[in-house]
């Protein structure tokens, strides 16, 4: 298996980090976990296409994780992509519907380009067909628990504490092969999440703030630090770990340098921070 980090910041816009996504390549398949802002441009620099993009997993439905859904689905249909699979908790398929659907919020432009003559021609002059279909991903709504099995992977899921109960949130853990990645999604500490992590060849954990960075006390209950991850990531046995979601702030040289030493002290071993475009083989 092979990480590439497509998105390793927050909401907050920034030229360093887009939002939350990340491309696992097996084999012949490349699997996305979120797609927040930023995250399409990400893939294409990093060299691939989104009609390449076989499987989408969201984590949740926070905006800075599905931000880019809709130009990934345009633009590997704009390309005659193959049929993207998505996953992702309920109302998945609203939100699909209100982007994509008869009277959805792109409805008018797809009409233009499946029924306007010239828009025709342009189609069959780049090697598509007429009649033009209209995109149709195929959505599977899912929720904690949720587990699949291919010829080449499986993965396994569980709740996180993050926007309950106004989302559902979850964790994923994909092994193949004798390999494993568990992406933690937005996550405070639980014991599922603990359970799913064990072992993991490579955890990519969200970090939102610092170690003795002021919390209020609610979001400090659901926000581990650097020093509070690398302790859990430690118990479970994790090989080695990566930090994401970092806030501008945080990227401040002496915050920078502090989540660091915080990180070696609880985890030691191969411990880092995310970095957009960063590859990793695992």
């Amino acid at each position: 298996m092979k990480l590439t980090v497509l998105g390793s910041g927050s909401p907050e816009p920034y030229s360093r980090r887009a939002s939350s996504g990340y491309l696992i390549e097996t084999g012949d398949e490349k699997i996305l976990f979120d797609c927040g802002g930023g995250v399409v441009s990400r893939l294409i620099e990093a060299g691939h296409s989104p009609a390449d993009i076989d499987t989408l997993f969201f984590s949740h439905l926070h905006s800075d994780h599905m931000m880019d859904y809709a130009r990934l689905v345009h633009a590997a249909w704009e390309m005659g992509g193959k049929q993207l699979r998505v996953f992702g908790p309920r109302p998945l398929q609203h939100i699909h519907d209100c982007l994509f659907g008869p009277e959805g919020a792109y409805a008018h432009d797809l009409r233009a380009r499946i029924d306007f003559a010239p828009s025709q021609e342009v189609w069959r002059a780049r090697g598509g067909k007429v009649p033009r279909p209209w995109p149709a991903p195929e959505i599977t709504e899912i929720g904690p628990g949720f587990a699949l099995e291919t010829g080449g992977w499986r993965l396994s899921s569980c709740s996180v504490p993050h926007a309950q109960p106004h989302l559902t949130c979850m964790a994923f853990r994909l092994e193949c092969g004798a390999k494993t990645f568990v992406y933690s999604g937005d996550a405070g500490p639980c014991d599922d999440l603990s359970v799913l992590m064990q072992g993991a060849d490579l955890l990519l954990h969200w970090c939102y703030r610092l170690d003795g960075e002021p919390a209020q006390p609610l979001m400090a209950q659901m926000t581990p630090t650097p020093g509070e991850i690398g302790e859990l990531a430690k118990s479970a046995g994790v090989k080695r770990l990566l930090l994401t979601h970092f806030r501008v702030h945080m990227d401040a040289p002496e915050n920078m340098a502090s989540a660091l030493t915080a990180l070696a002290d609880a985890f030691g071993g191969n411990a880092a921070v995310a970095e957009d475009l960063d590859v990793h083989e695992i």
